[in-house]
């Protein structure tokens, strides 16, 4: 009798779907090492205890929801270890995890984190650049949240697009304080009758920061405490697809609405800076058996102020040195380092054109070759 052999399906992921339920089963329910990122923001538990007022004696919308409310820190504890289990089983291998909490809740997510074996990339200070005041005048005024950042496990490689945060920063490393208002007037998402939606929406500028570091377009990102959907709607717009899990139906139909209203980018506006170190190396040797400068062509500093001549072998000599192109400009600067590819000049029709040109040709001249885009 003829063996028959059975098919085995891999799981389709629910892509760009909100699940309804609980987020550990949910997550338990899907494929494992099937997501890039994760963006959780997890009930903060509070600890309210009765009712917060204003001077004016009016009454302050705080978060008091059941959903918030925890029996003791063990049953907090217990909680945090369950969905983060969870997630670190969907997480790919070379996936990452951002938590944000405040300090109620940051440092038992940080050391379950920890326990769990994530490997802890940066903490971020999110500074509200309109915070809520300090209405009893009891304690400091409470101004910032605080988000994790870490890595499925020491040895992934995870995504950080470095160029293209710093491009958004006007061109200035992105550093772990970003100043960045709460969600209010027209982005603060309003019930029927005009209340708040949900108590802790978060800004769509802290999510475009976050999915635009530390992902690529096409990237699954998983979100198990969907809420009002901003990582849903931001991931909608940059070209990533989400999974949303939300338990609490009123929250779902807003997402819904919400993600349904999103206009996703065009291509060309989803490309971002490039990592100059994901670019293909070329040794300056190759832009000289090319022939793209000729042994004993002379090369400038800028300014003209040293000169030094291109060797057969691809080094450079100069009067009193010899060596690669950055040990040459590091010795006539007298500094500890160069970048010889921006610091070298030739000289072609009465013009200093840098040297990196010739570089960036060449590796235009490879991506073609390959059909690849740097």
């Amino acid at each position: 009798m003829a063996t028959k052999m059975k098919e085995v399906v891999a799981p389709v992921l629910p892509l760009n779907t909100i699940l309804a339920g609980d987020c550990v089963a949910a997550m338990n329910a899907l494929p494992a090492g099937s997501i890039d990122l994760i963006f959780a923001d997890p009930p903060y538990n509070l600890q309210l205890k009765g009712d917060l007022h204003r001077p004016d004696n009016s009454l302050v919308d705080a978060v008091d929801d059941h959903w918030d409310q925890f029996a003791s820190f063990a049953t907090y504890d217990a909680f945090t270890r369950d969905w983060l289990a969870a997630a670190k089983r969907l997480l790919k291998p070379n996936g990452a995890i951002w938590v944000i909490g405040s300090y109620h809740n940051i440092f038992r997510l940080g050391s379950e984190l920890q326990n769990q074996g994530f490997w802890l990339l940066n903490d971020v200070v999110w500074r509200k650049s309109n915070p809520m005041p300090n209405f009893r005048g009891k304690r400091l005024t409470n101004a910032h949240e605080t988000l994790i950042w870490a890595g499925r496990d020491e040895s992934s490689k995870y995504t950080f697009n470095y160029e293209a945060l710093k491009a958004l920063n006007d061109g200035v490393q992105m550093r772990s304080d970003w100043v960045l208002p709460l969600c209010t007037g027209h982005e603060r998402i309003k019930d029927a009758n005009g209340d708040k939606a949900h108590p802790t929406q978060k800004p769509q500028s802290l999510l475009h920061r976050v999915i635009l570091a530390t992902t690529n377009p096409g990237d699954v990102i998983l979100d198990p405490f969907f809420g009002t959907g901003t990582t849903g709607a931001v991931a909608k717009m940059l070209g990533r697809d989400f999974i949303g899990i939300e338990r609490e139906e009123a929250y779902r139909r807003v997402a819904t609405d919400r993600i349904d209203r999103t206009r996703r980018l065009d291509a060309s506006a989803l490309e971002t800076t490039g990592s100059k170190r994901a670019e293909p190396r070329v040794p300056f040797g190759q832009v000289v058996e090319r022939g793209m400068l000729r042994p004993g062509e002379e090369l400038y500093s800028i300014g003209s102020r040293h000169v030094a001549k291109v060797r057969a072998d691809g080094t450079l000599v100069g009067h009193d040195v010899k060596g690669s192109i950055h040990q040459v400009g590091a010795h006539m600067e007298g500094a500890p380092s160069c970048n010889g590819w921006t610091y070298w000049h030739f000289k072609r029709d009465g013009k200093m054109i840098p040297i990196d040109l010739l570089r960036q040709q060449i590796r235009s001249e490879m991506e073609a070759d390959t059909g690849t885009k740097h």
